[in-house]
């Protein structure tokens, strides 16, 4: 697959993001989405139990900000002195920066109260979009993107991918679980993340290409 096919696929998916939160933050604001909100948040917490809210209480950490930091400094880690990528800790670091930057500036624009009808932990701050929808989708597909050309075979391409997706949901499911967040918060961060995730991508793939390009315009010149 070519640069523009690339760049294509990753324009198509920002914009689908942009229309996608730009829709659930309309329902947001006209108070219309609050009846599917509860029927979520209703089905879910009906499963309640104690083994149950231990396990999402640990799904919510692995999503939280002092976990993202500590992963991330542990891929920066891998990153440069295993795979010994450079450029692409630029990426990373852009990446995660900027969705929570991005999230703390959408927080403040919405100032949408979190829910009150049964928490199980406590939690200050504004609900929409989740912080921990957009770290989870943020970090998870970075780390996908980074990894994929590292792994030879299909099978371990796939584990990758489904172990992304199974962590990305169930951070966002325990949000939902835990009573902190309505459903529409975790659909607005994905919505959100991958905006910004898909145009980090899209110019960082732009970027390389030119940069490849011209190193090999130089060695012709030098050949």
């Amino acid at each position: 697959m070519n640069l523009k096919s690339y760049l294509m696929i990753a324009f198509t998916i920002s914009v689908v993001s942009i229309i996608g939160f730009s829709l659930i933050s309309l329902l947001i604001s006209d108070q219309k989405i609050i009846q599917f909100d509860r029927a979520i948040i209703n089905s879910v917490q009906g499963l309640e139990s104690t083994f149950l809210t231990k396990v999402m209480k640990f799904f919510t950490f692995i999503g939280s900000a002092p976990f993202v930091i500590m992963l991330s400094l542990l891929l920066l880690f891998f990153l440069y002195k295993v795979l010994h990528h450079r450029f692409e800790l630029i990426l990373f670091v852009a990446a995660i920066a900027g969705s929570a930057i991005l999230n703390g500036i959408l927080k403040h624009l919405f100032q949408r109260v979190r829910p009150d009808f049964h928490r199980l932990i406590n939690i200050e701050g504004y609900s929409f979009p989740s912080g921990h929808a957009m770290n989870a989708f943020t970090v998870y597909n970075i780390i996908s993107f980074l990894l994929w050309r590292h792994i030879p075979s299909k099978l371990g391409r796939v584990m990758l991918i489904l172990f992304s997706i199974v962590m990305i949901l169930t951070i966002g499911v325990s949000r939902i679980y835990l009573g902190v967040h309505y459903p529409s918060d975790i659909v607005g961060g994905y919505f959100a993340s991958g905006f910004w995730v898909t145009t980090a991508i899209m110019f960082f793939q732009y970027y390389q290409e030119k940069r490849y390009n011209k190193v090999k315009q130089r060695e012709k010149r030098m050949a």
